[in-house]
């Protein structure tokens, strides 16, 4: 058996009862960041076993993992923030469990581009989650591709190459282009800056951006 199980992304609060009590019941928890999933796990007295699984060593210990739950374990996935799967790892597990006809499943709860697109103003009946935007190589061609696209579209970015990705942005969808970032969702400073693609980065490139980043544009108007 196999969990995945969404976690805060900024709120200790921000968590479901039903979580707490997978995180008290499976035999192990394979965390991203075993650092950052024990404070959430002594917040709220869960003692359990903690076993790194992350984006270096998922491919490596993907066999033994499953060999385990064959073998009758019961097991969860956490990740530093949010939903396991959603930019973060998990798809692998979560595929070789499906070919070995363990069960899986995903409890719902905190994952970021959801408040934060919900929050933009800009149309979400229809969206395309992208993630995060490739750094070099396939650059040109992606904001190319997705300068055509008529739904609203969402992005996982840092901190550090925020400007820099709206200012490309702007170049390949224009600068009047609506779009909304929101960083450090649910937490003290959070803060959500609406308005033209030119508008945002030149409000971001006056101050200096911390915190985790959702970037919602808006889609090409037909």
């Amino acid at each position: 058996m196999l969990y995945l199980v969404p976690t805060p992304i900024g709120n200790m609060k921000d968590i479901t009862l039903r979580a707490l009590e997978v995180l008290q019941e499976v035999d192990v928890i394979l965390a991203e960041d075993t650092r950052n999933s024990s404070r959430l796990l002594n917040h709220y007295n869960i003692n359990k076993p903690l076993s790194p699984f992350h984006q270096h060593n998922e491919h490596k210990v993907l066999q033994h993992l499953v060999d385990q739950m064959l073998a009758g374990k019961k097991m969860a996935v956490v990740t530093d923030a949010g939903t396991p799967g959603i930019s973060d790892p998990a798809f692998l597990l979560v595929r070789a469990c499906a070919e070995q006809d363990i069960r899986v499943e995903c409890l719902p709860g905190a994952t970021a581009f959801v408040p934060a697109l919900v929050n933009s103003g800009l149309p979400i009946h229809r969206f395309a989650f992208e993630g995060f935007l490739p750094l070099k190589k396939g650059r040109h061609t992606a904001f190319t591709k997705l300068a055509e696209e008529e739904r609203t579209l969402v992005f996982y970015e840092s901190p550090m190459r925020l400007v820099k990705t709206l200012d490309d942005l702007a170049q390949y969808f224009g600068p009047d282009r609506p779009c909304s970032v929101s960083r450090e969702l649910t937490k003290m400073f959070e803060e959500t800056k609406r308005g033209t693609l030119k508008e945002v980065a030149d409000y971001f490139r006056q101050k200096t951006v911390k915190g985790e980043i959702v970037l919602v544009v808006g889609g090409k108007e037909m």
